[in-house]
């Protein structure tokens, strides 16, 4: 791992929705380490190390401090306007062990098909993955580079990092170029002559314009 996957943590004494704000305060973020078995650890991290890890897409940290452990970043919770993180589950795993995790699809290049007045429909931004803890990306990049108008690319064309399994259904769409929608000039086809359509019009109302 590199100094960017190293996660200083100090054990947590403090309890309740008081401490924890007093924490936050401090510039520390609440967190648990559990799993394997072993008992739950309540833990304090600092709170910009770990925004900036998360930010860069990272999951597998190695924490250091009063805990040594390489651990995965398994839940977060967000501040109601997703700046801030309240708080962080950590789980325990070893190297080579294989864990199943989101991981967020970023698309890179130009589809021919826009050339020719199609657009590219992002469908799928996240899939789940099953892979060794090792190996877990920070992204998956797809191409869109060959992807001519009415052709699509499916998740199971998705390549994956070593050793790592599909969650899912492989016909699923993740990206696809598709023909762009015609937007109708109404005051266009009024000039034209032609009259809008009055959804819901009454009758009673068309008997008396007669």
């Amino acid at each position: 791992m590199s100094e960017n996957d190293v996660l200083n943590v100090a054990i947590r004494e403090g309890r309740g929705s008081g401490a924890a704000r007093k924490l936050r305060a401090s510039g520390q973020t609440p967190a648990v380490l559990y799993g394997h078995g072993e008992e739950s650890i309540s833990l304090s991290v600092g709170a910009a190390d770990l925004t900036s890890f998360v930010r860069r897409g990272q999951k597998l940290a190695q924490l250091a401090g009063d805990v040594s452990e390489s651990a995965l970043v398994r839940e977060l919770q967000w501040d109601a306007m997703g700046n801030d993180i309240l708080h962080v589950d950590f789980t325990r795993v070893n190297v080579g062990e294989m864990v199943e995790t989101t991981v967020s699809v970023e698309l890179r290049g130009e589809a021919p098909g826009i050339r020719v007045g199609g657009v590219v429909q992002h469908s799928l931004h996240e899939i789940t993955i099953r892979c060794p803890v090792q190996n877990i990306p920070e992204k998956l990049v797809v191409s869109v580079g060959g992807l001519e108008l009415g052709q699509s690319l499916t998740l199971a064309e998705i390549e994956l990092p070593e050793g790592g399994e599909l969650i899912g259904d492989g016909g699923t769409v993740v990206v696809q170029c598709v023909e762009a929608a015609v937007e109708v000039d109404e005051e266009a086809s009024v000039a034209d002559g032609a009259e809008p359509e009055v959804i819901g019009r009454k009758e009673s109302d068309e008997e008396e314009e007669a």
